[in-house]
C-alpha cells in the first residue's frame, strides 16, 4: 500500500492536524526536521515515506483566510517530478482555476516557466467547501485529472449544499476523508473507508485519509483492498517509513 504523506499549511508554517479542529492547530514538532518551514518539511515528508506524491491542505484557503500561493508556487518550483495534490477548499471550477493561475503567474515572475521542471498540480475537491458537483467534470475536461475527496466527521458526510449521493458524478479517484482520526492515534476507520469502496464504481479508485499509528493499522487498511493511504503524524514521529510501506 502507498503512503502519501500530508503538508498541512496555515498561517505560513506546517502544522499538526489532530481530529481536524483547526482553529487548535500548531506549528508542526517533526522528527523528522527542526523547524516548521514547508519545504523543509516536504523535503523529509517525501524522503520518510518514499513517496512521489504529496498531499498539501492549505487550511488558510479552506479557512477562507487566504491561500498560500506564494508557498505553493514555491513547493511547485523546489520539486520536480512530484506530483502535488491540492485542497485549497474551491468552491467551484472557477475558484480552483483563480488559484491555479495565481500560482503559474507566480512561477513566471521568479522565472519558473520550464513547466516539465514543475510539480504537477492535482485539485482535490472536498465536498466540505464544494458547492458545484459540476467542477470535477470541468477540471476533468481540462486535463486536470481530479480528485474528490468526501470529507466525513462523526460518520456523516460533510457537504456545504445538498450533493447527490450516489457514485455517479465521482471522478476515478476518490479519498475516504474522516477528520476525525486525522492525528488522533486513534486508528483508520476502516468501516467509513470500506462503505465507501463499496459503493464506488468498478473503475474508481478509493483512497483512505487519517488515523494511521503504525505498520499493524498499514497492514489493516491494506486487507480492505486500500491502494493508498494519507498519513502524516506516524511519519513525524517515525512510527512508519518507507520501507515498511514497500513491503506491504
Amino acid at each position: 500500500m502507498q503512503v502519501i504523506p500530508v503538508l498541512d499549511l496555515l498561517d505560513g508554517h506546517v502544522v499538526r492536524a489532530v481530529r481536524g479542529e483547526r482553529t487548535a492547530y500548531r506549528p508542526i514538532q517533526s522528527r523528522l526536521a527542526a523547524a516548521s518551514e514547508p519545504l523543509t518539511i516536504a523535503r523529509a515528508l517525501l524522503a520518510a515515506s518514499g513517496a512521489r506524491t504529496l498531499y498539501i491542505a492549505d487550511l488558510g484557503a479552506i479557512l477562507q483566510r487566504g491561500a498560500h500561493a506564494s508557498t505553493l508556487a514555491a513547493l511547485r518550483a523546489a520539486l520536480p517530478g512530484i506530483d502535488l495534490w491540492l485542497d485549497a477548499g474551491y468552491t467551484d471550477y472557477a475558484s480552483m482555476l483563480e488559484l491555479f493561475n495565481h500560482i503559474d503567474a507566480i512561477d513566471q515572475r521568479n522565472g519558473d516557466t520550464a513547466q516539465h521542471k514543475l510539480a504537477t498540480l492535482v485539485p482535490v475537491f472536498g465536498t466540505e467547501s464544494l458547492r458545484d458537483r459540476h467542477a470535477l467534470h470541468s477540471a476533468e475536461t481540462a486535463g486536470l485529472a481530479p480528485i474528490l475527496s468526501l470529507d466525513h466527521r462523526a460518520g456523516q458526510l460533510l457537504t456545504a449544499v445538498e450533493l447527490e449521493r450516489t457514485s455517479a458524478w465521482w471522478p476515478s479517484r476518490v479519498i475516504a476523508m474522516t477528520l476525525d482520526q486525522v492525528g488522533s492515534y486513534a486508528g483508520p476507520d476502516l468501516t467509513t473507508f470500506e462503505r465507501i469502496r463499496a459503493s464506488a464504481a468498478a473503475h474508481t479508485t478509493v483512497i483512505g485519509a487519517g488515523g494511521v499509528r503504525n505498520r499493524a493499522d498499514m497492514t489493516a487498511a491494506a486487507s480492505t483492498g486500500a491502494t493508498a493511504w494519507l498519513v502524516a503524524s506516524a511519519l513525524h514521529d517515525r512510527q512508519i517509513g518507507a520501507m515498511q510501506a514497500e513491503s506491504l
